[in-house]
């Protein structure tokens, strides 16, 4: 399998090849351009590929660059698209160029990798992951650790956190999460694409934390599912809120989804960290393509409308095999009404 560094190289080299020695061809080929999350990276690019070998009149060219990217390069039209894993915020939406639809895409799962001799699978409780994260929880052989993992040899070692450095809707959905099961973290460092971390190392993107974890004895860090799995990253079970320890599957992200349904609201703007369900993955979220109301270009609109469509239906085949999580087919009906509402000039 492709690393994910490897399939965008490749895939830029590909589109420049297109350019340089085939003018007529590429003249001919209408391209879309998005940017923003890179959470959902590894299944937007089998996608555009897949759609690609079904119209080969349209090229999608998606730049993975974080969700803050993302939303900063649609507010300014520079993308016909955007993505993100975090909802836009009222003042972010207020900055855009026009009113902004989010459509969910998939669900997904952040998981808490690490870098340990052995890779042993770790239990981490609620109490636990926020005390680390915060900095007081300072060695993996901490009696807490040692009290969820029993038989489990934690080394004498001092933890490293990786983190974020970018703007980044992962980081949203962690950060959303330990906002809500600490006060303490609520309170001196909150939720947000971007946050004070009282310690750690930064890397860029999911495929930076996944690097620098790579790369780091003893570390922890939190990356899309797909990552940890295409890196054979270990990962571990999170106590759900009903104090069960939960693994981070196409299964249990649904699970923690169900709820969101009956409540969804109109815009698709809705949080599903920590929902209630023993099985339920507490660390799970949507991630959205952000599309504007009203379409410049009706050529470029149209192409957008007909993928959001067949990524709704056909697309979502591709979920679960790349670590992933179906919508709900209540969501996709949901979807399909809102997409009626894209304006064409």
């Amino acid at each position: 399998m492709l690393k994910l560094n490897e399939m965008k190289r490749l895939g830029f080299l590909a589109l420049t090849a297109v350019m340089l020695f085939a003018p007529e061809a590429s003249a001919r080929i209408m391209l879309v351009n998005g940017a923003g999350a890179t959470f959902p990276y590894p299944i937007y690019s089998k996608w555009f590929s897949e759609y690609a070998k079904r119209d080969g009149s349209i090229n999608f060219n998606y730049q993975s660059i974080g969700s803050g990217g993302g939303i900063k390069q649609l507010q300014a039209g520079t993308v016909d698209f955007g993505a993100s894993d975090a909802p836009m915020k009222e003042s972010e939406m207020a900055d855009a160029k026009g009113k902004v639809f989010h459509f969910p895409s998939v669900m997904g799962g952040v998981v808490v990798t690490y870098n340990l001799p052995g890779a042993p699978k770790l239990n981490f409780s609620q109490a636990n992951l926020s005390a680390i994260f915060m900095g007081k929880i300072k060695r993996w052989n901490n009696p807490m650790l040692a009290k969820d993992n029993p038989g489990v040899n934690l080394p004498d070692q001092p933890i490293a956190v990786v983190h974020r450095s970018d703007g980044s809707g992962t980081t949203y959905v962690f950060t959303d999460f330990l906002s809500n099961i600490s006060k303490e973290w609520k309170s001196k460092v909150g939720t947000g694409k971007s946050v004070n971390w009282p310690v750690g190392l930064g890397g860029k993107g999911n495929e930076g934390v996944t690097g620098l974890v790579k790369q780091t004895p003893y570390s922890i860090g939190y990356v899309e599912l797909g990552y940890a799995t295409e890196n054979k990253l270990p990962y571990g079970r999170v106590e759900s809120k009903e104090g069960q320890f939960v693994d981070c599957t196409a299964q249990t992200v649904s699970r923690a989804a169900a709820g969101a349904v009956a409540s969804m609201p109109e815009d698709f703007r809705v949080s599903i960290v920590n929902s209630p369900g023993a099985d339920a993955y507490p660390i799970a979220t949507f991630t959205w393509l952000l599309v504007y109301e009203k379409q410049e270009s009706r050529e470029v609109g149209q192409a957008i409308i007909d993928f959001l469509h067949w990524a709704l239906t056909d697309g979502q085949a591709y979920a679960e095999r790349l670590g992933y999580a179906p919508l709900p087919a209540e969501v996709v009906q949901m979807e399909k009404r809102a997409i009626a509402k894209i304006q064409l000039p």
